[in-house]
C-alpha cells in the first residue's frame, strides 16, 4: 500500500492535531493557538484542516478494507 500526497498531508495534520490535544490534555497547552493566536483566522484553518484530515483518513480506511467475499 503507497501513500499518496494527500495521504501524508492527512497524516502529517493528524499526527500535529493529536500531539496539540495531547498537550491540551496534560498539561493546557494549546501550541497552535499559542503559534497563531487563540481562535485567529489561521488557527480556525488549522483546527478546520485537522478536522477535514480526519474525516479523509476515515475514508481513505474504509477504502483499504478488504472486499467482503
Amino acid at each position: 500500500m503507497r501513500l499518496n500526497a494527500l495521504d501524508w498531508i492527512a497524516m502529517v495534520l493528524l499526527i500535529v492535531g493529536g500531539l496539540n490535544w495531547g498537550l491540551v490534555g496534560l498539561f493546557d497547552i494549546d501550541v497552535v493557538a499559542r503559534i497563531l493566536g487563540v481562535m485567529s483566522t489561521a488557527s480556525r484553518s488549522v483546527y478546520i484542516l485537522v478536522g477535514l484530515a480526519a474525516l479523509y483518513s476515515i475514508y481513505l480506511c474504509v477504502r483499504k478494507l478488504p472486499a467482503k467475499p
